[in-house]
């Protein structure tokens, strides 16, 4: 069986990708997003960092498409972009909880 390979421009897109998970305030914030939409705020709140912060990193989960936001008046709330950053985080937790 041969292994699975894309184009090069494929290959270097995922690792781009693997890069942002590649942030441990970043994944909290995914976390706190699996059971649906938080703002800004509340994710500060949540993960013990600066609103700035956590709007930082929410701006390079948007970049990277694993995150969507929608305006409420003055406030932004944030969810995961798509059922594929449940998957991604759901089997990477499988994977290290995974007996050897």
């Amino acid at each position: 069986m041969e292994p699975f390979l894309g184009s090069e421009d494929l290959l270097i897109d995922m690792a781009e990708l693997f890069k942002v998970f590649g942030d441990s305030t970043r994944i909290k914030i995914l976390c706190c997003l699996f059971d649906g939409e938080m703002f800004v705020q509340e994710l500060a709140d949540r993960v013990g960092a600066s609103q700035s912060a956590i709007s930082h990193q929410l701006r390079l989960l948007k970049q990277a498409k694993l995150v969507k936001n929608r305006r409420q008046g003055k406030l932004v709330g944030y969810s995961l972009a798509d059922d594929h950053v449940k998957t991604i985080l759901g089997m990477a937790k499988e994977h290290l909880e995974e007996e050897p």
